[in-house]
């Protein structure tokens, strides 16, 4: 049977009471979209009622608004204040890993609950603070909630709501007048947001994009594979003619790649043209060449798309050039405006936080001069007292837009820094340590080349995973031979990953030096 053929079945025919529950974080307007639901179901000649239970905070807590409804036959019902398990008829999650714990919590069952999410991602704190790739599966959520669930209708209403200047409430009120799942017309829809007096004309074209998506995908997950951390290679790319011939150059280097390689040779190339100049992505497809010479179609180039990656990421370390200049990109404040919802014609104050150290100081020094005062440690503890403290810029004032863009500005000096020096000799080391294993173990060379993932961030958090980095490669010698090197490596790296600490690398460490 088709999600839309269905529709009349997923309808209560008797005087029963429909039970609602929308899952929703702070900021997503969940308490707008209930009072809306109420609306619509009284202008239907229903009774409704609606409650709700708080989430912890905004965007870290999920609150659950409950509506009841029933036909009004003359006498007052008895409404429940809050969803038991197993009986809800519609659940709305305003993300996807809120239709997941609706299912845990068991709202969700497969004989009865129609079940409505937007299929985009807002990252748990759990998720956030593994050192890692902390997040969950989408796929398997996707697949859960199929099954769970008597009907599942899925897509980035985020974006439908975005497209049309409004909230994701304004979608998902449409998804559900498009799901069939409530007896009422559209045009009853329509007239509850017409009636709400605020930001109408963007609310119907949100809520025009939501039913349509509901009627037209209906048990449609409809997100593909989730982002990595490269720019995507789709990007359109514009600058003057000079340079886009250089850069036409470039792809057409990425292009004589072995068809494996290609996608991540060209973000990967993309990202340290962002992140520098042209010049810098010739030296990425330098030291990228090395890794393909070695590699072989045998080995599906597992070593030159390892490369391809990790050799992007190393290149482009974060240090204060490189976040102040992200700081002071239009796109960033576009996002940012559109994000907090800023109408045009509001003035919208930024507050941005630095808490800059004597190395991240040094680090934009030449490299002789910041070597200078880092080995004399007494002048560099008088400077560092001087320096090491928080400081609130302002970016939406001339002064403080103007520090950060000059201090972004320093990047076309970035190569003769002290910080670009060190990191250049670290990944070279890193990358020769790599290709030497290739011809006695390529698959432990592989896994050389993967624990590039553990160095991220900035300041003290690169510190630390420097260190976490330098620990997990400590265990090479130990392994360096056996038939199993390259599992212990991942196995290293994984238990680096799992915890900042580093309490399940100590102990990984001490199994690894147990071998035989």
């Amino acid at each position: 049977m088709t999600a839309l053929s269905s529709m009349k079945a997923a309808v209560p025919q008797d005087d029963s009471i429909i039970k609602l529950a929308v899952l929703a974080v702070g900021g997503q307007g969940g308490g707008v979209l209930a009072d809306w639901i109420t609306d619509v179901a009284e202008r239907n000649g229903y009774l409704a009622q609606s409650t709700s239970v708080a989430g912890v905070a905004q965007r870290t807590g999920a609150t659950i608004y409950y509506v009841e409804m029933c036909r009004d036959a003359g006498r007052r019902p008895v409404f429940a204040l809050s969803p038991a398990q197993g009986d809800v008829d519609i659940l709305i999650a305003a993300e996807l890993m809120e239709a997941g714990r609706a299912i845990m919590r068991g709202f969700v069952t497969p004989d009865r609950t129609t079940l409505i999410a937007s299929s985009h991602r807002i990252a748990a704190v759990s998720e956030k603070i593994e050192p890692g790739d902390g997040r969950a599966s989408s796929e398997k959520v996707r697949a859960t909630a199929g099954n769970a669930s008597k009907r599942f209708i899925a897509f980035d209403m985020e974006k439908v709501a975005a497209d049309a200047g409004s909230m994701i409430s304004a979608s998902l009120f449409g998804a559900l007048a498009g799901s069939g799942a409530l007896p009422f017309p559209r045009e009853s829809y329509e007239e509850t947001i017409s009636t709400s007096g605020r930001g109408v004309k963007a609310s119907l074209a949100a809520f025009a994009g939501g039913y349509e998506g509901a009627r037209g995908h209906a048990r449609d997950v409809g997100v593909k594979a989730e982002p990595g951390d490269t720019v995507p290679a789709s990007r359109s790319v514009k600058g003057p003619d000079r340079l886009m011939k250089e850069w036409q150059a470039l792809r057409a280097r990425v292009e004589a790649y072995p068809e494996a390689v290609r996608d991540m040779a060209g973000r990967g190339l993309q990202k340290v043209v962002d992140y520098q100049d042209i010049a810098y992505g010739r030296e990425y497809l330098d030291r990228l060449d090395k890794a393909v010479a070695l590699d072989s179609a045998a080995h599906e180039y597992a070593l030159s798309i390892a490369a391809a990656k990790h050799l992007a990421n190393a290149m482009c370390y974060d240090d204060m050039i490189r976040v102040s200049d992200l700081k002071t990109r239009s796109t960033r404040d576009a996002r940012v405006r559109r994000e907090v919802e800023v109408k045009d014609g509001t003035i919208l104050q930024v507050t941005e936080y630095f808490h800059p150290r004597i190395e991240e100081f040094c680090g934009t020094m030449p490299a002789g001069l910041g070597h200078y005062i880092e080995s004399r440690p007494k002048l560099a503890a008088f400077l560092d007292r001087r320096i090491n403290r928080g400081r609130r810029i302002r970016t939406d004032s001339f002064s403080g837009f103007a520090a950060l863009w000059f201090i972004g500005g320093l990047r076309r000096w970035r190569r003769g820094l002290l910080r670009h020096k060190v990191e250049m000799e670290h990944l070279e080391r890193w990358y020769r340590l790599a290709l030497d294993h290739v011809s006695a173990d390529y698959a432990l060379a592989v896994e050389i080349l993967n624990c590039r993932r553990l160095i991220k961030g900035y300041s003290d958090t690169h510190v630390r995973a420097q260190s976490k980095f330098d620990r997990v490669l400590s265990g090479l010698d130990l392994v360096r031979g056996r038939d199993d090197a390259a599992d212990w490596i991942r196995r290293l790296r994984e238990a680096a990953l799992k915890d900042e600490k580093g309490t399940m690398l100590d102990g990984a460490l001490k199994t690894v030096a147990a071998l035989d």
